[in-house]
């Protein structure tokens, strides 16, 4: 096993100070901060069995598209060849699953919600105007059958 590394103490030696957690995406810096936190957050229970994060209490079952299970068995794959680190497919995807809801803010949660319904919310601007699409035929404006049809 590697040993850990005490970021504090490479600060202090580096005159720095640190200023919180770094986040990358994807590519290739998003697949080593990805293997970095396996390997720092995944601990071998004292009773023995499959290295976990000893913070995860909650079991659930999670739907998933045969694509998606396939995918994340072939980035477990990678992660067990490049480090020696034995990743489940599905521990992987709630390592996924946590990071990107952190990554998630209020605004995006509110965004979902209103795709979810269906309805987009208004920003307070006005529309441009378009040219119509139809052609008229006749004299009668729609504003027009609109009022007839109230009578």
């Amino acid at each position: 096993m590697k040993p850990r590394l005490d970021m504090n103490k490479i600060a202090r030696g580096l005159r720095a100070e640190r200023k919180g957690k770094v986040s990358a995406g994807g590519g290739y810096f998003g697949a080593m901060q990805l293997l970095a936190d396996i390997e720092t957050r995944f601990r071998v229970p004292v009773g023995g069995g499959r290295a976990t994060d000893p913070g995860w209490t909650e079991r659930r079952l999670v739907p998933l598209a045969p694509r998606t299970l396939k995918r994340l068995e072939a980035i477990a794959e990678g992660v067990r060849t490049r480090s020696g680190v034995n990743v489940e497919p599905m521990q992987l995807a709630g390592l996924l699953l946590e990071k990107s809801t952190e990554q998630l803010s209020e605004d995006d949660v509110n965004d979902l919600a209103l795709k979810r319904a269906r309805t987009v919310a208004w920003s307070g601007r006005r529309l441009r105007p378009a040219k119509p699409v139809g052609k008229i035929r006749g004299t009668k404006t729609v504003a027009d059958l609109v009022v007839e049809n109230r009578e």
